[in-house]
């Protein structure tokens, strides 16, 4: 049986995991928003943080994570200091890749929402690793179908 903590458990009933977002004077181009490359930065950071804060330490010891692709739909332009959240959802596992949804938003408003597929490796030889059933189940919804 898995342990969860009460952290996990929320995101495993909302179906997001939150982190926050610092938009920092270097994030802004020359059109006085934020530059369309820092959102992938922003993706990165939040789907890390998400592996970081919900596996289990020996699982984030021997897991990487590679993005393999992002699909991103700008909806509104963000600015400095505005506070902004990165909510992460876990969609599904299809052997070694997780496939994500980053939903980034100031408020209720949707300022960006990017679909990603990620592979995750074994620290050690570098090579497409499946992770195991008690840490996956950490990451998807109660009702997910999560391959054995």
């Amino acid at each position: 049986m898995t342990l969860l903590s009460v952290k996990n458990i929320l995101i495993l009933m909302t179906g997001a995991f939150h982190h926050p977002i610092n938009v920092r004077p270097d994030d802004i181009d020359h059109m006085g928003h934020v530059n369309n490359s820092v959102y992938l930065k922003w993706v990165q950071e939040a789907v890390v943080d998400y592996w970081e804060k919900v596996a289990p330490p020996d699982a984030v010891a021997e897991h990487l994570w590679i993005a393999l692709s992002h699909q991103i739909q700008y909806r509104l332009p963000a600015f400095l200091d505005d506070l902004v959240i990165a909510d992460v959802i876990a969609e599904r596992m299809n052997g070694a890749r997780a496939f994500f949804t980053t939903v980034i938003k100031r408020g209720e408003e949707v300022v960006a929402e990017v679909h990603s597929v990620w592979c995750c490796l074994d620290a050690a030889s570098r090579k497409p690793a499946r992770l195991a059933r008690e840490v996956a189940v950490r990451f998807f919804p109660l009702d997910a179908e999560i391959p054995r």
